[in-house]
């Protein structure tokens, strides 16, 4: 059995034109640059005297695989050029608030009268209909929104807990974005026909919550902290430190799982208790004292044998050297033309692993622009009259 897909890709040969910048957009464009798509980012150019700050997102990895066009859409000769560039793409991903992309003259409609077949994905917080459609807003705003915090242990001072990952930017946008253009493209390859997609991020939180807002939609029960198993409600379901410091997961929601932890920590007398709320509070007591009584790779190795459903609560520095994910190729080696040579994380969607261990970040100094417009019939004198025009960079 094949487990490596070919270096060309599965999206080998999608061209995707991307306008939308940091957050949930540059994931989605990573994400279908990773699975093969040619993606190039349109940028404004630079203004005389300015400068462009590269976040650190982009100079280190979310512009692998990319082409980088800087070009003035406020500009009707740069809109012309633009939707030049459409007629050669498959994809367009916009990340401007709501109404904006409709002022620029560059919207849905306006793509689709030069190129009927195109996917034209706006990614937005709320959306871009619904009384917060208008709101600005980060990850955090709309985990909010959709419920997500209150799901969560509070903090010392009985606010929800901060997510340590941005829920909303990688998964309610970018990979909610990646999934709705694969199947507009699906369809499109069936019919022909292009389609508009409305990706939120809000929306993307509320679908990943839909186990727990469907539960109480159908029972009354809301899922708040300790309030059932994924919340924190047993001491099957929950961290443990070892006698290092370090901490343990366990996850040992089956019976079985659960038993076989209890025996393992000699804590036998706990297997018939499991799910006795009564008696968690005592549970948790046992385990924690002996999980104290060894260092957590010595617990790792002895449970991990025994089918007892742990992991270790790994911090990023102990994430890219796990041998786990080392032994998966999950991290490249890359090089940035200013940043220098650094690991990273690779092309990890299933199916998008090439044979090669390397990468190149373009620096966000550069761009392809010349490259980019050559494909749609601009010549180097033609370029250099756009660039003093201040219409391309």
């Amino acid at each position: 059995m094949t487990t490596e897909s070919s270096s060309a890709g599965f999206l080998a040969g999608i061209k995707v034109l991307d306008l939308s910048g940091v957050g949930p957009g540059a994931r989605c464009a990573r994400m279908l640059a990773d699975l093969g798509a040619e993606v190039t980012r349109v940028v404004p150019p630079v203004r005389k005297g300015g400068h462009r700050i590269e976040a650190p997102y982009h100079a280190y990895g979310a512009a692998r695989g990319w082409r980088r066009l800087m070009l003035d859409l406020k500009q009707q000769t740069g809109r012309d050029l633009f939707f030049g560039l459409t007629q050669q793409a498959d994809v367009v991903v916009e990340g401007f608030r709501p109404g904006v992309a409709a002022r620029l003259g560059i919207d849905y409609d306006a793509v689709a009268r030069v190129s009927p077949g195109i996917v034209y994905c706006s990614i937005s917080g709320y959306g871009q209909t619904g009384p917060a459609a208008g709101w600005v807003g980060h990850d955090l705003n709309y985990d909010a929104l959709a419920g997500m915090l209150a799901t969560t242990e509070p903090r010392r001072d009985g606010a929800p807990a901060i997510p340590g990952l941005t829920v909303a930017d990688s998964a309610g946008g970018g990979m909610h974005a990646v999934v709705s253009i694969l199947a507009a493209l699906l369809r499109r390859r069936a019919t022909g026909e292009g389609a508009y997609l409305d990706v939120s991020m809000a929306d993307g939180v509320l679908y990943l919550m839909s186990m727990h807002v469907d539960e109480y939609l159908a029972t009354g029960r809301e899922a708040g902290p300790g309030a059932s198993v994924l919340t924190g409600g047993l001491a099957c379901y929950d961290l443990y430190q070892a006698a290092d410091g370090q901490w343990i997961s366990v996850a040992a929601i089956e019976s079985g799982f659960f038993a076989n932890v209890c025996r393992t920590l000699g804590c036998d007398e706990w297997i018939p208790h499991q799910m006795d709320r009564q008696r968690q509070d005592e549970i948790r007591a046992a385990f924690r004292r002996a999980f104290a009584t060894r260092p957590r790779a010595e617990w790792i190795e002895i449970l991990s044998a025994v089918d007892s459903c742990v992991a270790p609560v790994n911090s990023i520095a102990q994430v890219v050297d796990d041998p786990h994910f080392v032994a998966r190729g999950a991290f490249i080696d890359a090089h940035h033309p200013e940043h220098g040579s650094f690991r990273q994380v690779g092309a990890l969607l299933a199916g998008s692993r090439t044979f090669s261990a390397t990468g190149s970040v373009p620096s966000g100094s550069t761009t392809d622009s010349a490259e980019v417009l050559e494909a749609i019939g601009i010549d180097c004198e033609r370029f250099r009259q756009l660039v003093d025009a201040g219409v391309v960079g």
